[in-house]
C-alpha cells in the first residue's frame, strides 16, 4: 500500500466534526460473526452479494485479495489473490446480474471477472495522471456502472457497450457526473464522495459526500445532481451504502455505527429512523443484504491499518447485524 493512499484515507476518516445524534434503535440489535477471513494483513474494505446465487465476495484494502464466502461455511475461501492482475488493492466491489463481478482498485479504476471461471474480462483505467481514488459502484438496471472517485468528486459510468468493446482489454474510464460544483468548500485533497447505490428502477443514483456529511441524487438519464434532504442526522463519515426497500443503510466508519434511514420515492429526501453505535462494528466500512441478513465489513483500519498502529483481532471477520 503505498504512502500516498495510506495519507489520503486517514484524511478522509479521522475528521473531527461531530455529527448530529441519531435517532437510537428502538428494538434490540445484534452483532454477530457471519464470515472469517483467512490472514492477518487483510483489512477488508468492500462486499458485494451474487443475486443469482446468494455467495458474498469481500476485498483486502492491503493486498487486493478477493475472499468468496458461500452460506454454510464459515470460512472464506480466496477467489482472486493477492496481485491478480497487477491489482494491489480492492476496494468496492458488485456483483451484476449477468454473474460479473467488478472490483476497484483505488488507484487505477476497476477490473470486471467472470465469477464462474475467474476470467479477466476487462479493466478500466482512469483518465490523465492526477491524483484519484476510485473508491465505490453502483449497478443500474440497465447494466451500467457507476465508479465514484473520493479525490476527483466525479462518478465515472461504463456501459453494457463500453464493456462489450472493451472485452479482454483495457479502456479508460468516463466521468457522468462532476460534483465539484455542488459539494460544500472542503481542504484541498479532502476525500468527498465515498459509497453509492442505485434505484431498483433505474431512476436516480444516491452518492454520498462523507467529509461534506451530505447525500445526493444523480440522475443517469438528465445528468442532473441536486442535494438530498436529510432530517434527523447527517452523512458525516458515511462510507458504504445499501438501498432495499426505501429504506437506506449507511456504515459510519470511524464512529462505528450503522445508520437508517427512510427515503421518499423520487428520492428526493431521506428521514433518520435508527442508528447503531457499536465497538463490536470495528470500523465498518460497507455492508450489504445477503441472503436475508445485513452483512457488514469490519476493517478494523485503526488497528495496524491505514488509520493507526495497532494489533488487529484475527480472524478478519465480515458481521451479521440484526435489528437495525
Amino acid at each position: 500500500m503505498s504512502s500516498l493512499r495510506s495519507t489520503a484515507v486517514a484524511a478522509a476518516l479521522l475528521i473531527t466534526t461531530l455529527a448530529p445524534a441519531l435517532p437510537a434503535s428502538a428494538t434490540k440489535t445484534q452483532v454477530s460473526t457471519a464470515y472469517e477471513l483467512p490472514g492477518d494483513r487483510v483489512y477488508p474494505e468492500g462486499i458485494a452479494v451474487d443475486p443469482r446465487t446468494g455467495d458474498l465476495y469481500a476485498g483486502s484494502y492491503t493486498d487486493g485479495t478477493v475472499f468468496k464466502m458461500t452460506p454454510g461455511h464459515r470460512v472464506a475461501k480466496v477467489f482472486l489473490p493477492a496481485g491478480a492482475d497487477g491489482r494491489d488493492t480492492a476496494n468496492g466491489l458488485k456483483v451484476d446480474r449477468a454473474g460479473r463481478l467488478w472490483v476497484t482498485d483505488s488507484t487505477t479504476g476497476v477490473s470486471v471477472y467472470d465469477t464462474r471461471s475467474r476470467r479477466l474480462l476487462a479493466t478500466f483505467v482512469v483518465p490523465g495522471k492526477g491524483a484519484t481514488f476510485v473508491n465505490d459502484l453502483a449497478i443500474t438496471p440497465d447494466g451500467s456502472a457507476y465508479l465514484t472517485d473520493s479525490v476527483r468528486s466525479v462518478v465515472y459510468r461504463v456501459t453494457p457497450k463500453q464493456l462489450a468493446r472493451a472485452a479482454g482489454g483495457r479502456a479508460t474510464l468516463t466521468p457522468r457526473f462532476d460534483l465539484n460544483k455542488v459539494l460544500d468548500p472542503r481542504e484541498p485533497g479532502a476525500f468527498t464522495l465515498n459509497g453509492i447505490v442505485a434505484d431498483p428502477s433505474g431512476r436516480y443514483l444516491l452518492t454520498v459526500d462523507m467529509t461534506g456529511a451530505d447525500l445526493y441524487r444523480l440522475d443517469p438519464a438528465s445528468g442532473a445532481i441536486r442535494r438530498v434532504a436529510l432530517t434527523g442526522g447527517d452523512m458525516l463519515h458515511a462510507d458504504g451504502l445499501e438501498l432495499r426497500g426505501g429504506r437506506l443503510w449507511a456504515a459510519h466508519n470511524v464512529d462505528n455505527v450503522i445508520s437508517r434511514w427512510k427515503v421518499t420515492g423520487n428520492g428526493s429526501a431521506a428521514r433518520a429512523e435508527r442508528r447503531l453505535t457499536d465497538e463490536a462494528l470495528q470500523v465498518p466500512t460497507t455492508l450489504v443484504f445477503g441472503n436475508g441478513t445485513l452483512h457488514v465489513v469490519r476493517s478494523q483500519f485503526d488497528k495496524g491499518g491505514p488509520l493507526g498502529e495497532g494489533t488487529p483481532q484475527i480472524p478478519f471477520s465480515i458481521a451479521a447485524v440484526r435489528g437495525i
